[in-house]
């Protein structure tokens, strides 16, 4: 099985960007490719003009040169107040933050421990209550006369004579 043939390439530059168009052989394209892949048609790519300008990507704002502020000007200054009431702003906001979670945490807590003392409470009223019943319980079944006719059973009154 033979190779198929690169496509030729070529490029053609439109303001500061090339453009790559593809061309295939009709006799490679018809012989090495299905007849529905063969009929479509390529889409051109585009790069650079200058390649080797920064790659291609942006710089980052950290990476700008930044032009140089005279330290004296009044916009410097200004600029400086600015950024320093933001700063106090940012970190008010972040200070009263942190107060409002540990006022939610000690909150939370109480509530806990509320909630904790009240299972202690419902726990022993539920063991108090349990006792009672089975005592209840016990009491009945010494109370139950046996059913009349079952061997060794005798027939006692259920209640006090008059």
């Amino acid at each position: 099985m033979s190779r198929p043939q690169q496509p030729k390439l070529t490029t053609a530059d439109h303001n500061g960007v090339s453009v790559i168009q593809s061309q295939a052989h009709a006799t490679s394209s018809s012989s090495s490719l299905p007849a529905a892949v063969a009929g479509l048609q390529q889409v051109p790519q585009l790069i650079p003009a200058n390649p080797s300008a920064a790659g291609g990507k942006a710089l980052p704002p950290s990476k700008m040169k930044k032009p140089s502020v005279d330290k004296d000007s009044e916009e410097y200054r200004q600029r400086r107040e600015r950024n320093n009431l933001a700063v106090k702003k940012s970190r008010m906001r972040s200070k009263q933050k942190a107060m409002d979670t540990q006022q939610r945490v000690n909150e939370l807590k109480e509530e806990n421990e509320r909630l904790e003392a009240k299972i202690k409470l419902l726990s022993k009223e539920l063991s108090v209550l349990k006792d009672l019943f089975l005592e209840h319980a016990h009491n009945l079944a010494d109370n139950v006369q046996p059913p009349a006719g079952v061997e060794g059973a005798s027939p006692v009154p259920n209640s006090t004579p008059q």
